[in-house]
């Protein structure tokens, strides 16, 4: 297990905001690639082939935004490949296949980070999740959450009430080309696993007490495509032992 876990994390997690928490990001800085990433991969690659019905969706109206962002993620992770390449090699040696009949399938096996594609359909208030790779969720169920809006798939954060939900709605709307924004969130977690599904009506776990032995940190972009418009929004998953963690590095306890 030891393999899938960071021994640190890029960022001050002792800097937590509140929701929604966004800031500006480097384009240069959309992806990381860590420490971890041959374990991540390896998981990543793992839940692809024998979860894929958990992990994979996508709506016949995203496929366009799915192609640009493989063509995206491609030429902004493995611009040595080059335009129209039917494989690459990862850094950790694996040779990936480039199906474009599958974007999903292939993006989940490129990056650490899942990829989720909302688009906000003519007529519709809000932005619509239409197509996803998440191999690691943190305690809610892609199925759920396919094919609903904002408000919808945040259920049930207790803190995303209406003053919320509009102000997401308002970056998801106003998010920029080239200029993506970022936060993160703050999670205590008994167990490392880094595919945790949990559905709606589950009991949610205690995520912010410092005494369970894992901390899970996501870091989330906002990003707009060019070409179809759609946003994307990407986590990259952080799990840091306790130990590898000084009280001092702990935020303070604000849940989303």
């Amino acid at each position: 297990m030891s393999e899938i876990l960071q021994k640190k994390i890029p960022y001050d997690v002792t800097s937590l905001r509140r929701l929604p928490g966004i800031q500006p990001l480097p384009v240069a800085e959309w992806l990381i690639r860590d420490d971890a990433f041959a374990g991540q991969m390896a998981r990543r690659d793992e839940l692809v082939a024998t979860r894929r019905e958990a992990v994979i969706v996508l709506d016949d109206g995203a496929r366009a935004a799915a192609l640009e962002l493989l063509e995206l993620l491609l030429a902004t992770a493995y611009p040595e490949a080059g335009a129209g390449a039917e494989t690459v090699t990862r850094p950790d040696a694996v040779v990936v296949p480039i199906d474009r009949d599958d974007p999903m399938g292939t993006i989940g096996r490129l990056a650490q980070e899942d990829f989720l594609i909302l688009q906000r359909p003519e007529g519709c208030d809000e932005h619509v999740l239409t197509a996803a790779v998440l191999c690691f969720p943190a305690s809610w169920t892609l199925a759920e959450k396919f094919m609903t809006p904002l408000t919808r798939i945040h259920v049930p954060v207790p803190d995303y009430d209406d003053n919320i939900a509009a102000r997401v709605q308002r970056l998801f709307d106003g998010v920029q080309v080239d200029r993506p924004l970022w936060r993160f969130n703050a999670l205590w977690y008994n167990d490392p696993e880094l595919f945790q599904p949990r559905l709606e009506r589950d009991r949610r776990p205690h995520r912010t007490a410092p005494g369970n032995g894992y901390f899970r940190s996501e870091r989330q972009t906002v990003r707009r495509l060019p070409e179809t418009r759609a946003v994307v929004f990407s986590v990259h998953t952080f799990v840091v032992a306790r130990a590898d963690m000084p009280p001092e590095t702990w935020p303070q306890p604000i849940a989303d």
